[in-house]
């Protein structure tokens, strides 16, 4: 035992007080003895009115720290700011908690951004010279209004545009088709293998947008938030999940905008659009009518990824010759399916989850087929 220590025994008396007694010497500090020899002989329930407690704990109240060393304080403040940035973060991510966004909404957005810069790139309508000039204007449909042009123009600037996964709204577009199209209640990563369930090529839907722009991604928003359309949209990506007939369904989607969007600069969607005095509604009917089409084709020929080039290639000659009459077919299977009437797709028997497309699938679209291929060439 050092000389600096000291040991004590309590003995518990009758009247209820505590009496120590040092056993090897005193403190060292004449001050703080004779505190010590103050409490001697008090009884406890007494000590709470004695005044040299009271001081002392008024002492204890005024009680200020020392100096606090650069570590500490270093740390405190890289605490904080963690703890800022987890705030910030968390008010940022529930500005918008899980919230679908419509079409229009979407599609509001385009008309109240800068878009000058995409829309100078784009070529409203097919340069034709000599014969094929001449015949157009002879037999070829009528030109669009000069007052329906500028709608014209919007859509296929937005065809121009990329997906900006920096822009929410780009954001909560995917993130509506994905739970549309999957039942999903929760947000899923912008990258990821999900997108493959989906029908996409690979962990970035951007990348397979070529051609269509974020058109395409609002072709299939329009597709799954309208009521009269996501029942056929929900059969068509089930129809794409088939253990046999199975095809990438986003990917397929973006194809059949190509094709709206060629139909739409080649003037075969200008008669109809006239008669309604709108463009956009036309364009989406289109597309959403000849995504039905080829649902229709594929499930009653028994078509495979095999056969997908081919299937596109003559959907854009019917799409582009008859427009009237795919919109017409459109009009029949909505109307069927609001009286409950059986699909226009038939019975489909679909694969589970353990049935995702098979990475080693090649499909070819419509600007992949070779120009000159033989019709009943099957694709590998």
């Amino acid at each position: 035992m050092n000389e600096n220590s000291c040991s004590f025994h309590e003995k518990e008396l009758r009247d209820g007080q505590v009496e120590s007694v040092c056993a090897v010497c005193p403190p060292p500090y004449d001050k703080e003895n004779s505190v010590l020899q103050a409490f001697r002989g008090i009884p406890i329930s007494e000590l709470k009115n004695h005044g040299i407690l009271r001081a002392l704990t008024a002492e204890a109240n005024g009680w200020e720290p020392g100096a606090v060393s650069v570590e500490v304080l270093r740390a405190q403040e890289e605490w904080e700011a963690v703890d800022n940035i987890r705030t910030e973060t968390g008010q940022a991510s529930s500005d918008q908690p899980g919230q679908l966004i419509s079409f229009n909404e979407a599609l509001q957005h385009f008309q109240t951004v800068d878009l000058s810069s995409f829309k100078k790139r784009i070529q409203p309508t097919i340069r034709r010279t000599g014969l094929a000039a001449l015949r157009h204007c002879l037999f070829g449909p009528p030109k669009l209004h000069q007052g329906l042009r500028e709608e014209r123009d919007l859509v296929l600037t937005i065809a121009q545009c990329g997906l900006d996964n920096q822009d929410p709204m780009h954001g909560r577009v995917l993130q509506t088709i994905y739970k549309k199209l999957t039942g999903s209640k929760f947000d899923c990563a912008l990258y990821g293998d999900h997108w493959e369930d989906l029908g996409f090529q690979g962990a970035n839907p951007a990348t397979d947008l070529r051609g269509a722009g974020f058109l395409a991604l609002l072709h299939l928003l329009y597709l799954v938030m309208d009521s009269k359309t996501l029942l056929m949209a929900q059969e068509i990506f089930r129809l794409s999940r088939h253990h046999i007939q199975q095809f990438p369904f986003c990917l397929m989607s973006v194809n059949i905008t190509r094709i709206a969007i060629q139909a739409l600069r080649e003037e075969c969607l200008s008669r109809e659009c006239n008669r309604q005095q709108k463009v956009i509604p036309v364009v989406n009917s289109f597309y959403a009518a000849t995504f039905l089409r080829l649902a229709h084709v594929w499930r009653t020929q028994q078509k495979t990824i095999a056969d997908s080039g081919f299937v596109l290639k003559d959907l854009e000659v019917l799409a582009k010759k008859s427009p009237r009459r795919l919109l017409k077919t459109l009009e029949i299977y909505l109307a069927g399916v609001s009286k409950g009437q059986a699909s226009l797709l038939g019975t489909q028997k679909c694969c589970g989850p353990q049935a995702s497309h098979s990475k080693d699938l090649t499909f070819t679209g419509v600007c992949d087929l070779p120009p000159h291929s033989s019709k009943g060439t099957r694709l590998i």
